[in-house]
């Protein structure tokens, strides 16, 4: 054990490994200390693909861990015998999600291999990215009261990665910059109120990601309103009064990872929707 030998998260599913694989990314964000990398295996569904894998793993010197999603018995117990025989860590996603189901229901599971992201779910996620795509930076604002979610605020407040973070999570998402002296799209004002969400930042926080993005342009040199704490704080001020304007909430990303800037977004919108709904 230790941080000096390096860890890989091995995946091993029947399908794409795509469930495993989120798992596995989620837990390794809790040990950023050690060197980890994640190594799929989908369609591990015979007992030789599944030898054939094991191979792999065992050679390796890395600390081994297995996040397995696999749905047929005979394969799920051959993984148990070969990571008992090898002393790997596994942990089985799937087995106390099926047990609370089975007795939930009285009915055992079908065992059937079946692609679990290919539903509706998955489709409203792919045209929600899309949307975010096609309606970023402001662009086609004729199609803004299509979206379930508006971000406004200045450059480099982060609109554009949580308008593709939250089409990821499935809601078509827009974002309009606010620009000193600049009016905004007339078809902002014909949103309802609760799609909107401003998003702002401290003063000083723009003003080192406005240099640091200069210097990565190669315009370091350049002397320019986008980058003078002055012209920050004018941008920030007119941003303000059109964010009172349509009467959203505001969210301070200074301090916010892009999850957490994402849930305190939906939070905000689906709150002032359910609060409209009651009256």
């Amino acid at each position: 054990m230790g941080k000096d030998r390096p860890i890989a998260i091995h995946v091993m599913a029947d399908s794409t490994g795509d469930t495993a694989a989120r798992v596995a990314r989620a837990t390794r964000v809790q040990y950023d200390d050690f060197d980890t990398r994640i190594v799929r295996h989908p369609r591990i569904r015979t007992a030789s693909v599944l030898r054939a894998a094991f191979e792999d793993i065992i050679d390796s010197d890395e600390n081994v861990v297995i996040f397995s999603t696999l749905v047929d018995d005979a394969v799920r117990g051959l993984l148990n015998d070969l990571c008992a025989e090898h002393q790997i860590s596994h942990v089985d996603l799937l087995l106390p999600a099926m047990k609370a189901m089975e007795a939930a229901t009285g009915a055992a599971p079908s065992r059937e291999i079946r692609q679990v992201d290919m539903d509706a779910d998955y489709f409203r996620k792919i045209q929600a990215m899309e949307f975010a795509i096609a309606l970023d930076d402001g662009q086609r604002p004729e199609s803004l009261t299509e979206a379930d979610i508006v971000l406004i605020g200045v450059s480099r407040t982060g609109k554009t990665p949580l308008s593709m973070y939250l089409g990821y999570l499935g809601y078509k998402t827009a974002n309009i910059p606010l620009v000193s002296r600049v009016r905004p799209p007339e078809q902002l004002f014909e949103v309802e109120p609760w799609h909107i969400v401003g998003l702002s930042i401290d003063p000083e926080r723009l003003l080192h990601i406005r240099q640091r993005r200069l210097q990565t342009m190669g315009a370091s040199g350049m002397t320019t309103g986008y980058s003078e704490l002055a012209s920050i704080y004018e941008e920030l001020e007119y941003a303000e009064t059109i964010q009172r304007r349509v009467g959203c909430p505001v969210v301070d990303t200074t301090e916010l990872a892009l999850e957490e800037a994402a849930v305190r977004i939906i939070e905000l919108v689906e709150n002032r929707r359910r609060a409209l709904a009651g009256h």
